[in-house]
């Protein structure tokens, strides 16, 4: 893994510890000349279409976060340019968890998989990949409107709440987009796959908010489109980086909606094409909605609804008491009252205090490695919430340290012990230590005896948040849920390594104009031995296009190419395509149009 600070890019040097276990290496030598040629195929295909269609100047936009048509981009040149308009850029295997690269988007870095699609997915892959996020996502966010969205859906999304379903539909559509992108897997596998994740995503039950918030980001950042139901252009990463989609997504048979909340009712399918899209009128109005929506989630609600999503989320989070006190752990149980409210919350586990998103001293998961439980609410004939009074009062009140107290919650639960230390901040008190402590509720069940040591009372009338993940992160030590299912890594046989060697070939040919007599030679190679390749041909006629005087050769190609075009419908439009590309030159539209 890098050092962070190798980039010289300030929002990657940010980066917390529990985002970084992420990162990889994007190992630049890995990528093959066929790899280059496939960059170089889609982003002038996306270039000549685009250009009609994109909400922004494509080529300024790729300029600005460091990128080039002509070759796969480089992490160090994307974060020199991505530093100039505050945002960084670093790689990483596939597909990360929703919550850990929504916490990137608030960092104001983008997530960007290091590999590279196959040349059989060059029109689509449900992979995340280099096209993808960097071609994808990255020209628009000079957009200074756009990037204050995604930075800000980025600190939304963080603080989502999961459910266990959410864990086992990321590592299903994880799989089978590895599967899909891998060399000569079994068909039979890739159904399994497929099987596996059409029973989960039936079988979700309520969605989360980490789902539903899912499908806001599908529909805006990967999808979405911007203008008007009849004329909208293209801003979606998904869209931009996928060849295919780009073109269909304006058919009249694709719906076009207008984005609202009520969008968030639109589940999606990675692995087909979408049979409507929403069209936002401003970015303004993306950053509407997802305000609409946070109002409806745990971290600005709290109460018994927020602390139940914790509990079936099985996974760290934090609530966060009235008095500004975090408690961080897996939480297990809660106490709810007649009329619906928290009357104590309870942590299995390792579980933290902090306040103000800073561990607690002496309050760690170390400490505190058995669970943590403690009531919420007011205190019985008191007229206002004990985090309330100052220490003067609490003395008044017979609370101070050393001072044995028996304090009767309005729930009935009864905490009788020493105090031990009263703990204030920001002009709260927070917690309250007891010795020889003992927590009862009113039916006379134990919550807490003296041998179990010192009783930490956390102290709040309510709990007014809860969020996914630890108050103190680092402090934590939170290792996100890191998927066992790694990307496969490509080996190649000999003729395959040859036929890298000619396409290395013919691109030296094409950047320096010296060699075009081996043209004739390296073709009549890829009609012998590599009768499945179209992509290194299709360029042997780019040049003989521009640069040769040797048309009989250039009839030859043009005729093969038509051939295959004809006979194989996998790459009839591929082959159409790039005619149309090498008939009107990227460079001359860069030249008269950028």
């Amino acid at each position: 893994m890098s050092d962070f600070n190798d980039f010289n890019n300030e929002q990657v040097a940010k980066l917390p510890r529990h985002l970084r276990q992420f990162i990889v290496e994007q190992n630049y030598e890995k990528y093959t000349p066929i790899d280059q040629a496939v960059w170089r195929y889609v982003m002038r295909q996306n270039y000549s279409y685009l250009k009609h269609v994109a909400y922004y100047p494509y080529i300024k936009g790729l300029q600005r976060a460091g990128l080039s048509i002509e070759q796969i981009p480089n992490l160090q040149t994307m974060n020199d340019n991505l530093g100039k308009i505050g945002w960084g850029a670093v790689t990483v295997d596939g597909f990360i968890p929703p919550a850990a690269f929504m916490e990137y988007q608030a960092y104001r870095v983008l997530v960007i998989a290091a590999d590279i699609r196959q040349i059989d997915n060059i029109e689509y892959t449900p992979a995340p990949d280099i096209i993808h996020e960097s071609a994808g996502h990255a020209p628009i966010i000079a957009d200074t409107d756009y990037n204050n969205y995604l930075s800000y859906f980025g600190s939304i999304g963080a603080k989502a709440m999961f459910s266990s379903k959410d864990f086992e539909l990321y590592e299903a559509i994880r799989k089978l987009s590895i599967l899909k992108e891998a060399k000569n897997v079994d068909e039979a596998e890739i159904a399994k796959a497929e099987k596996e994740l059409k029973y989960i995503s039936e079988n979700m039950g309520e969605p989360s908010e980490m789902a539903l918030l899912g499908r806001l980001h599908w529909w805006t950042v990967e999808y979405g489109l911007i203008g008007t139901l009849e004329n909208p252009k293209i801003y979606g990463a998904g869209l931009l980086s996928s060849i295919g989609e780009s073109a269909t997504c304006m058919d009249p048979k694709i719906k076009k909606l207008w984005y609202n909340i009520d969008t968030v009712n639109y589940s999606y399918d990675i692995t087909q094409e979408q049979p409507q899209l929403f069209v936002t009128p401003t970015f303004q109005n993306l950053i509407d909605v997802l305000e609409a929506f946070a109002d409806t989630m745990a971290f600005r609600r709290g109460g018994a609804e927020s602390i139940l999503k914790a509990i079936e989320c099985k996974n760290p989070s934090t609530a966060v008491y009235s008095s500004g006190l975090q408690v961080t752990g897996v939480f297990t149980d809660v106490g709810i009252s007649a009329n619906d409210e928290l009357t104590f919350v309870k942590t299995t586990g390792q579980s933290a205090l902090a306040y103000g998103g800073k561990e607690l001293p002496g309050h760690g998961k170390d400490y505190h490695k058995d669970g943590f439980s403690s009531p919420v609410g007011k205190l019985k004939d008191t007229t206002k919430p004990l985090e309330d009074h100052s220490l003067e009062e609490l003395s008044q009140l017979g609370i101070k340290v050393g001072q044995l107290v028996r304090l009767t919650f309005e729930s009935d639960i009864e905490v009788n012990g020493k105090i031990k230390e009263i703990i204030n901040k920001g002009g709260k008190t927070i917690l309250i230590a007891f010795e020889e402590c003992t927590v009862r509720e009113g039916n006379g069940n134990i919550l807490f005896q003296p041998e179990w040591g010192t009783y930490d009372m956390a102290v709040g009338e309510k709990i007014v948040s809860v969020f996914n993940g630890a108050a103190d992160k680092d402090a934590y030590e939170e290792l996100t849920h890191v998927s066992e299912q790694l990307t496969y890594k490509l080996t190649y046989d000999d003729a395959t390594k040859h036929l890298h060697h000619l396409y290395q070939q013919v691109r030296d040919i094409r950047e320096t104009g010296e060699g075009l007599e081996k043209l004739a030679a390296i073709f009549n190679e890829l009609k012998t031995s590599y009768r499945h390749d179209w992509l290194c041909t299709l360029q042997i006629l780019e040049i003989l296009h521009h640069k040769s005087s040797n048309p009989a050769l250039e009839s030859e190609v043009r005729i093969y190419l038509e051939m295959k075009a004809a006979n194989e419908k996998e790459f009839t439009k591929l082959i159409n395509d790039g005619f149309h590309v090498i008939a009107n030159p990227v460079t001359q539209l860069i030249t008269v149009e950028d």
